[in-house]
């Protein structure tokens, strides 16, 4: 559930923060206090899109910060965190925030890590459903119609297979396309395979060699110069007069002296000694590295041409050696598959064809269950629109299908259409074609609460959902907001009292001029201020709107 939500710097708020509690909790206000913020916040900080222009005036940026308990959270989010590198949550808590600057820039976190917006709008998804008015909307499209009754009946796997089949098929088609080509094509796409095949495999490329390719191709471009070198060096050690070797003798000659008048001397002859053996065995080094260094201009040419060649070749089909020859190993499949390529078009039909058998038998298995679904969902359906003030309303839903593999979709080879009928005696029509939009709020609402049992959301929104209801009906409203609370957490932003009559909690939204600023706030009310609230919200602070609002109380 959502324990706490911190604004700072949004619209008429500066610095806000809204404890809530579990069960259904009642926000309302005058028009125009702020409500619509309270929601406009819990969407930034869910990913939805920021618009600069409510950041407060002379301020330079707006922060959003939600706290939610999600100890009971259905949904694999510990996983969606570590897979994100985002810290885990502490004592089952789960921190959100968002910021966003005047210049444009956005920063938001989970836990206190850097995270995209995309990833913080996941999170948000498995977290909270926020309904308003303008989304009763939905409920006349055919695809929302279809969630709503999958929904119901709990059909989210077999409907993910049936999508995972589809997209098999679909991969199957594209490997099918790609033989499926003229023969001018055919018989191009065969010689530049063969030629890229070919090229790559009379290359031998072998992943070692390119440590040792260059080494050896400049040791051997450079032999001149290296042998003058060495030869240099050996003229130095021991080839000319006054050589080191020849100086060391000297030297020695001297220190065997001066051991001879100090015998504590006999470390200095023994340093001399270990550096004449480490000239010599430098000489003898340097004797055999010349004799290995060969100016062989066949060599050079063979080491400059085999570069060459792998430079090429990496240039055309990868950075790297690996990369070449995967490149290859993939052209050769390919080969293979365009050289038998009546072969694999007869094993790709018969793919396709055990897919489209695989498909219409899932696929009618998903229809036969959703059409068991739907007698029970219009029941539940029409049992809360009749306490909804819709006494002799039906709600139907007519179920279509193709028994065509080629127009199956995603979600299966149906489609839904949910059909009202709000009087008795008229037949049931198109949700679409009849509702009003006070009818759509009931019918939704209705909805809601039949779905609440099924649906993991924890955290349901609804603002001012109640619009164009009234009398009874707003009673009914109420008890089914309380209803759905049973299960879980409801924030209703109402003009209704009898609606915020049954909240476990009621919160009312004020604005106040504060030197000179206007400033929305939110204050949960006690039973007295509880009670002064639900008389204005019933039209006035009257004695009997109080007697009213105590009696909604009670």
């Amino acid at each position: 559930m959502l324990e706490s939500l911190r604004i700072r710097n949004l619209a008429l708020v500066t610095d806000l923060t809204l404890e809530l509690g579990p069960g259904y909790n009642a926000i309302s206000g005058e028009t125009g206090a702020g409500k619509s913020i309270l929601i406009g916040a819990l969407n930034l900080v869910l990913g939805e899109r920021a618009d600069r222009t409510l950041i407060r005036a002379e301020a330079d940026q707006c922060t959003v910060e939600a706290v939610f308990d999600v100890t009971k959270l259905d949904a694999p989010l510990a996983e969606f965190l570590e897979e994100h590198g985002l810290e885990p949550c502490e004592d089952g808590q789960l921190l959100l925030k968002r910021t966003f600057t005047a210049a444009g820039s956005n920063r938001q976190f989970v836990n206190g890590s850097a995270t995209t917006l995309a990833v913080l709008k996941e999170i948000g998804e498995w977290l909270v459903d926020v309904h308003g008015a303008h989304d009763h909307q939905s409920l006349l499209h055919p695809a929302r119609q279809l969630d709503i009754l999958d929904a119901f009946g709990g059909l989210q796997e077999p409907r993910t297979a049936f999508s995972a089949l589809l997209q098999h098929r679909t991969e199957i088609e594209q490997e099918k396309s790609d033989l499926v080509i003229d023969e001018a094509t055919y018989a191009q796409q065969l010689d530049l395979l063969r030629f890229q095949v070919k090229e790559i495999t009379d290359a031998a490329l072998d992943p070692a060699e390119e440590k040792t390719l260059e080494a050896d191709y400049q040791r051997s471009s450079n032999a001149a110069r290296l042998l003058e070198l060495c030869q240099g060096a050996l003229q130095l050690v021991s080839e000319n007069e006054g050589s080191l070797l020849d100086r060391s003798g000297d030297l020695g000659r001297v220190l065997a002296d001066l051991q001879k008048v100090d015998e504590s001397a006999v470390s200095l002859v023994e340093l001399h000694e270990e550096a004449r053996a480490n000239l010599q065995e430098l000489q003898s080094e340097l004797t055999a590295y010349a004799g290995r260094v060969d100016i062989d201009p066949a060599q050079l040419m063979a080491l400059e041409e085999r570069v060459n060649l792998v430079q090429s070749l990496k240039r055309k089909y990868g950075g790297t050696i690996e990369a070449v020859n995967t490149f290859g190993e993939e052209a050769a499949q390919k080969l293979a598959a365009l050289e038998d390529r009546d072969e694999e078009l007869a094993r790709l039909n018969a793919q396709l064809e055990n897919l489209e058998t695989e498909l219409m038998q899932a696929g009618k298995k998903l229809s036969s269950q959703r059409q068991k679904l739907i007698p029970k969902l219009s029941k539940a359906v029409t049992e809360h629109l009749s306490d909804l003030g819709f006494a002799q309303s039906q709600l139907d839903v007519a179920l279509g299908s193709t028994e065509d593999p080629a127009e199956a979709k995603g979600t299966g080879l149906d489609s839904v259409e949910f059909q009202f009928a709000p009087n008795p005696g008229e037949p049931a029509r198109p949700l679409r074609a009849i509702a009003s939009s006070g009818e759509l709020a009931r019918v939704m609402l209705a909805l809601k609460t039949v779905l609440a049992a099924e649906d993991s959301i924890p955290v349901l929104i609804f603002d001012e959902v109640d619009a164009n209801v009234g009398g009874e009906t707003a009673h009914a409203v109420g008890e089914r907001m309380r209803q759905i609370a049973g299960q879980r957490q409801v924030l209703c932003i109402t003009h209704l009292a009898p609606v915020a009559a049954v909240a476990q909690t009621h919160y009312v939204v004020s604005k106040a001029v504060i030197d000179g600023r206007t400033e929305s706030n939110i204050t949960p009310l006690n039973a007295e201020a509880r009670v002064e609230e639900l008389a204005r919200m019933l039209g006035g602070k009257s004695g009997a709107a109080r007697k009213h609002a105590e009696e909604l109380l009670k």
